[in-house]
């Protein structure tokens, strides 16, 4: 099976994840990561998963997927396909995992996963993400990952008080990472 191995398991959301949507959406924290400038309220969310759950990958050009621990069925984190561009063969990834959970080796195993998901199921030829150059650990992690530095975006993200550049990261298929 593509989206999981003997650690953990990636799948669709579900209604029970929207406390964790919640919980990781409204960390403000973390907003700068992406591209939120609000937090969400629980009916907002709790649409976007009944719509999610009807509409597919082509569809909606996006995809969430949850990252479940198989030992002890525990939820850890979240990893998103978005920007799905079927034309060009390619798409986004971003992911989180839950800061109780770091550090053990499931980021990378969820990227792997997913990287055999894109690339032999969905046929895509190449994923990407936006990382800003002071998360060093967010970079090292698609380094590990077999992603390669594909350029920078300068002052491409506000932090306070100043513009911060981003790396752009990108895996490109090829028999040696399928």
């Amino acid at each position: 099976m593509f989206l999981e191995n003997e650690n953990i398991k990636l799948r669709a959301l579900e209604p029970e994840d929207l406390e964790f949507l919640y919980k990781w959406e409204n960390a403000s924290q973390l907003w700068i990561q992406g591209n939120t400038l609000a937090p969400y309220s629980r009916n907002t969310l709790r649409c976007y998963i009944n719509d999610t759950q009807q509409a597919d990958i082509y569809e909606s050009r996006q995809l969430k997927l949850m990252i479940d621990l198989k030992s002890c069925e525990a939820t850890i984190g979240i990893l998103d396909i978005y920007d799905f561009d079927i034309r060009n063969s390619r798409a986004g990834i971003g992911i989180l995992i839950d800061k109780n959970f770091r550090n053990e080796g499931y980021a990378l195993q969820a990227l792997d996963l997913v990287k055999k998901y894109a690339f032999s199921f969905l046929h895509l030829h190449q994923l990407y993400a936006h990382v800003s150059v002071s998360n060093i650990p967010s970079i090292k992690l698609f380094e590990n990952a077999g992603y390669k530095s594909a350029g920078l975006l300068k002052d491409w993200i506000y932090k306070h008080p100043r513009y911060e550049d981003v790396q752009i990261l990108q895996i490109i298929t090829t028999d040696n990472n399928e």
